[in-house]
């Protein structure tokens, strides 16, 4: 290539440049914030031990619960509920236990920290930048809930009851602007959810739409009745009554006497 197409190229390509932007949107909650809240609440209920109600009928009073995530709460409670043997019943009066849970805390928190020089601000309008040698933030979701048993036709207390408190975190570390490493719960959840036999897939949708036709039940066969002698509702009367003259004549043709003329 002669050395003025060589420049003519290298010139193109300083002077031409693309550029190109992809628009994301993002949930009104972060799943970072929903897996925090979560994986506290499984922690808490973890250490709650609901073998004592197996076979018993367990009503699961709900009022004391609030928050964004109840139902992620009572939905959980009724599965370790049931995953302990005893069945939920909808009205009191059909219980044998009544299971009083309440919520105290179901939040989250962060905080940041950094190693370096914090931004200065010298007279004259000069600023020095802030340099930061490593970084280290934390996010955590705390969970806090209480929970009562009482027998539903006493009001008394089975057992003590208490209350049980949990934390999970998500911790990210910057060095020199590499990064983040991370840890804390939410990173062994997911790894441990993802990896190993957990990971395999037990079933699958299937990526085609496909239906089958309602079974249309096969009509069955028209039953014919036998033959049968129908009568009038002239004739329908006292079969003893006296025959029609033709009657008379056609059996008078044939030599035999009715059998009402006999005496």
């Amino acid at each position: 290539m002669p050395p003025i197409h060589f420049l003519l190229a290298i010139l193109a390509g300083v002077l031409t440049h693309g550029c190109t932007s992809l628009k994301t949107t993002n949930t009104a909650r972060s799943s970072t914030e929903q897996l925090l809240i979560s994986n506290a609440v499984d922690q808490a209920l973890d250490k709650i031990d609901f073998r004592p109600f197996s076979g018993s009928a367990v009503y699961l009073e709900e009022k004391y619960v609030d928050g964004v995530d109840k139902a992620y709460v009572i939905s959980s409670i009724r599965h370790r509920i049931l995953y302990s043997g005893a069945r939920l019943v909808d009205k009191v009066e059909d219980s044998q236990v009544i299971l009083e849970p309440r919520t105290g805390v179901v939040g989250t928190a962060n905080n940041e920290s950094f190693l370096g020089i914090p931004e200065i601000t010298l007279p004259g309008m000069l600023t020095l930048p802030e340099i930061r040698i490593a970084t280290r933030t934390q996010q955590v979701g705390v969970a806090k809930i209480g929970i009562t048993a009482l027998d539903p036709k006493t009001r008394a207390s089975l057992g003590t009851g208490g209350m049980t408190l949990a934390q999970s975190d998500d911790t990210n570390l910057s060095i020199f602007g590499v990064g983040p490493f991370q840890s804390g719960t939410i990173r062994n959840e997911v790894t441990r959810s993802t990896s190993g036999p957990a990971a395999f897939t037990r079933t699958q949708i299937p990526v085609q739409v496909a239906f089958h036709s309602p079974s249309v039940p096969v009509p069955a066969p028209a039953v014919t009745p036998p033959a049968a002698v129908e009568y009038t509702s002239a004739e329908s009367g006292d079969l003893s009554s006296d025959p029609s003259p033709d009657t008379v004549e056609q059996e008078a043709a044939g030599g035999d006497a009715p059998q009402w003329t006999e005496p």
